[in-house]
């Protein structure tokens, strides 16, 4: 039985929940997953990014209770070092850290324009300026490690806290069909093929919850 429990909220449109839960794969802890339902305010609010809410991700093993998705990554490094969440060379980690910092705080024009929706798909959707922008940045640094570190993911051979910050926003580019450059795309194509991606996005699938206010514009 799983001596860990991972509070998520919905797998369709939990972007957190879901990089805490690629954090958990990521480092082998076997985590009891407990979905909140959409129906709760307060998760409701954190989807539709009007509350920071400390609801979830949520991750308890045993007396230690942790929430926000760095300090659940940096509890798990110091927990399971072995699993390489950040890298161990001393310069690679501070530009890990630095790039999932970016994503943990920054993009909010992308985030409300194209917000998390795993069952759904907008071919040709039109983005504006402002989110085109952060689109350009991510690329930036997708296509500045890929070519640094030489490896299939951000940071090497093997997934790091980075890739854990940026599949959601894979499932997004997926979704609202961003066309991406040619290192960027098979980038992403290898995040969304990953197992642990594929059972997350299968399960999302058979969600039944939906939240209205997140698919009324498209």
């Amino acid at each position: 039985m799983p001596d860990a429990t991972l509070t998520i909220v919905s797998r369709n449109y939990g972007a957190w929940s879901l990089r805490g839960w690629l954090l958990c794969r990521f480092a082998g802890l076997d985590v009891e997953v407990e979905e909140l339902s959409v129906d709760d305010v307060s998760a409701r609010a954190d989807l539709l990014l009007l509350s920071p809410s400390v609801l979830a991700p949520r991750l308890e093993h045993g007396d230690v209770a942790v929430w926000d998705t760095l300090a659940i990554a940096e509890y798990l490094h110091e927990l399971r070092p072995e699993a390489g969440l950040l890298p161990a060379d001393q310069a690679a980690r501070a530009h890990c850290r630095s790039v999932s910092g970016e994503m943990h705080s920054g993009f909010a024009n992308m985030r409300a324009a194209l917000p998390m929706d795993i069952r759904a798909h907008h071919p040709g959707f039109r983005v504006y300026a402002g989110a085109l922008v952060d689109i350009e940045r991510i690329q930036s640094i997708w296509a500045e490690c890929l070519d640094t570190y030489g490896g299939a993911f951000l940071f090497g051979a093997t997934p790091t806290v980075a890739d854990a910050m940026y599949a959601p926003v894979c499932t997004r580019f997926a979704t609202y069909d961003i066309a991406l450059e040619a290192p960027c795309a098979d980038y992403c194509d290898r995040v969304l093929a990953l197992p642990d991606m594929v059972a997350w996005m299968e399960a999302a699938s058979r969600e039944a919850e939906d939240v209205s206010e997140l698919e009324v514009e498209f």
